[in-house]
C-alpha cells in the first residue's frame, strides 16, 4: 500500500507538472504581450528551480515555445527580449537539440541585431552569451560562423564588460574548435584584445589556453601577425607565455613565435630576441610536450646567429647557464649547460 500511494503521489505530481507546462506555453504562444513576458519568466523560474530541469526543457521545447521565444527577440520591448533571451538560455543550455532548434527558428538575425547596437545595458551581454551557448553545437557552428557573428564579437573583445569578453572569446574558440580547418577567419582586430586578455588572465588557465589558441589563428596571415607585434607587449606577452603558460598555452605560443620567424626571419628574429625568449624555449624542449619541443627546437635554430663571427661571448653563455638552471625545474647546471652548448653547435652551423 505504501508504494502504491508513493507511485500515485509521483504520478498526481508528473500531472501537475505537465499541466502547469501546458497552461505556461499557452500563455506564451497565445496571449498578449505582458502574458507572454511572464511566461517567458515563468519557464526560466521552473527550468533553474527543478531538479529535474532537464526534463523541463525537453517538455517546454514539446509544447512549443522556441519559436515564440524567438519572435520575442524581434520585439521592441526591452523586458521582451531580455525575458526572452533568458527563457532561451536557460532552454537551450544542456541540450543540443534545442540549441539546434533555435537557431533553426530564426534567432541568430535578431541576436546580431542585440550585439551590434545594443551597447547599454546587458543585452549585449546576454546576446553574446546566447551566440556561446548555441555555438557549442556542433551542427550550429557553420549557421553562426557565415552570419557575420564573428566580427560583431571581436568588437565585444574590445569594449564589452569582462563577462561579456570572457563569453566572446569562448564563442570563437567553439567556432574553431573542429578537426577539419577553423570555421572562421580571424580579423586582425582581434590581435590587440586578445593580445590585452592574454597579459590579464592566468597564463595557466582554461581561458588562456583558448586565448592563445585564437592567437595562433591570427598568426597565419600576415595582417595578424603585424597586428600581434604592434599590439604594446603582444611578442613579450607571448615570450611570457612560453615561460609560465599551460602545456597548451605554451604550445600555443610557441606556434605563433615560430609562424612568425618562417615568415620572416629578418623581421621577426630580433623581437623575440630582445623579449628574452631563449631561456623559455630551452627549458620548454626540455619539458614541453613533444610538438611543443619539436617547435621549440625549430624557433631555436631560426633565432640563432647565421655565421660563426656572430657566437655569444662567454659571460652571456654562463650566465644563460644558471638562468636557465634556475628556471627548468630538477635540473642541474650541467643539463643546462648540454643543452645550451647544443644551441651553440648549432648556430656556429652555416645555412
Amino acid at each position: 500500500m505504501i508504494g502504491k500511494s508513493t507511485g500515485e503521489e509521483e504520478c498526481s505530481r508528473n500531472q501537475r507538472k505537465q499541466t502547469l507546462i501546458d497552461e505556461i506555453s499557452d500563455r506564451l504562444i497565445n496571449g498578449d504581450m505582458v502574458a507572454k513576458i511572464q511566461a517567458a519568466r515563468e519557464i526560466r523560474s521552473m527550468i533553474r528551480n527543478r531538479n529535474s530541469a532537464g526534463k523541463i526543457r525537453v517538455k517546454f521545447a514539446g509544447a512549443g515555445v522556441i519559436q515564440p521565444l524567438v519572435l520575442m527577440l524581434c520585439s521592441q520591448h526591452h523586458d521582451a527580449r531580455e525575458v526572452s533571451l533568458l527563457a532561451l538560455l536557460n532552454l537551450a543550455y544542456r541540450n543540443d537539440r534545442n540549441k539546434e532548434q533555435i537557431v533553426t527558428c530564426g534567432a541568430i538575425p535578431p541576436l546580431l541585431k542585440l550585439l551590434k547596437f545594443q551597447t547599454t545595458g546587458n543585452l549585449r551581454e546576454l546576446a553574446t552569451a546566447a551566440i556561446l551557448t548555441l555555438s557549442a553545437s556542433p551542427n550550429n557552428k557553420q549557421a553562426i560562423a557565415s552570419s557575420g557573428a564573428v566580427l560583431l564579437l571581436i568588437q565585444v573583445l574590445s569594449c564589452g564588460m569582462i563577462q561579456g569578453r570572457v563569453d566572446a572569446v569562448t564563442a570563437l574558440h567553439n567556432l574553431t574548435a573542429t578537426e577539419e580547418e577553423p570555421a572562421i577567419d580571424l580579423d586582425s582586430a582581434a590581435a590587440l584584445p586578445l593580445i590585452n586578455l592574454l597579459k590579464e588572465c592566468k597564463m595557466y588557465s582554461k581561458f588562456a589556453d583558448k586565448v592563445t589558441g585564437l592567437i595562433r589563428i591570427l598568426s597565419k596571415s600576415d595582417e595578424g601577425r603585424l597586428a600581434i607585434t604592434n599590439a604594446e607587449d603582444g611578442i613579450l606577452t607571448l615570450v611570457e607565455t612560453v615561460e609560465d603558460g599551460s602545456l597548451v598555452s605554451t604550445e600555443h605560443a610557441v606556434s605563433v613565435l615560430l609562424e612568425m620567424c618562417k615568415s620572416s626571419r629578418s623581421k621577426y628574429r630580433e623581437l623575440i630576441l630582445n623579449e628574452g625568449a631563449i631561456p623559455g624555449l630551452l627549458r620548454l624542449t626540455v619539458d614541453g610536450i613533444h610538438e611543443a619541443r619539436d617547435k621549440a627546437r625549430l624557433l631555436l635554430d631560426l633565432l640563432r646567429e647565421s655565421t660563426a663571427e656572430k657566437r655569444m661571448s662567454s659571460s652571456v653563455v654562463e650566465k644563460m647557464v644558471h638562468e636557465i638552471a634556475a628556471q627548468v625545474d630538477g635540473s642541474t647546471v650541467e643539463t643546462a649547460q648540454i643543452l645550451l652548448q647544443d644551441m651553440v653547435q648549432r648556430s656556429m652551423k652555416m645555412r
